[in-house]
């Protein structure tokens, strides 16, 4: 198993922690898939792998359309596209929809501690997700796509650090992508990957995380010091 360690000496303890969402605390690759295979679909395209469809993930609602369709990112076509995957979407949030390793755990082990979520999904999708799972009375502060600028922005960050009235050298952030370590350096926050979600290993480490994870379940530990 391989442990959670910093990568670049002492990590401050938090005193508060932000989370992505896909990949990180859920796995939702199989209800996303869906919803983008059904605009796909509606569009006459044919529908596409759920796990070619996770590498689409992450950089938000634009470009995962704009991947799955092979269309640029300032195609006007995408507007309709990209509303119509964000109402499916919503409305189909968490049929699969499932926590992620660990992640329940670190949350209950955190408990007491302020928390967020800073994700570039959309904010319904996201708010609905919480929902189903109930979950939304553990985070004191939700940042989503729609809010304002995305991860790998300092923006999203900086917004949480905020929000939960702490100074960003203080705040953690824990993703499965470079995204979310890169907006967590840019900000000064402290940024630690945790690795099984859906983004590349080799991109994750390329960020330079203070800190890397096996899993969310050992996440307490290095909390606690």
């Amino acid at each position: 198993m391989q442990h959670a360690r910093a990568t670049g000496g002492a990590v401050r303890r938090p005193e508060a922690v932000a989370f992505d969402l896909d990949g990180t605390l859920v796995d939702s690759r199989r209800d996303i898939a869906s919803a983008c295979n059904h605009v796909l679909e509606s569009e006459g395209r044919a529908p596409v792998d759920v796990e070619v469809i996770a590498t689409f993930v992450g950089d938000g609602v634009r470009a995962l359309v704009s991947r799955a369709f092979a269309l640029p990112m300032d195609s006007p076509a995408l507007d309709a596209l990209e509303r119509a995957f964000v109402a499916r979407y919503t409305a189909h949030a968490v049929e699969h929809t499932t926590w992620m390793p660990g992640a329940l755990d670190a949350l209950e082990a955190l408990r007491g501690m302020p928390l967020a979520v800073v994700t570039n999904k959309a904010r319904s999708v996201t708010l609905a997700v919480l929902d189903a799972l109930g979950a939304s009375d553990r985070f004191a502060f939700v940042y989503a796509g729609g809010d304002g600028p995305l991860k790998p922005r300092p923006e999203p960050v900086a917004a949480v650090a905020r929000a939960l009235a702490v100074p960003a050298e203080a705040l953690w952030v824990v993703g499965d992508g470079d995204q979310d370590l890169l907006s967590a350096r840019a900000a000064g926050a402290v940024a630690v990957g945790v690795l099984g979600g859906f983004g590349s290993e080799a991109r994750l480490r390329a960020a330079s995380p203070d800190a890397v994870l096996a899993s969310l379940a050992e996440l307490p530990a290095l909390v606690r010091g």
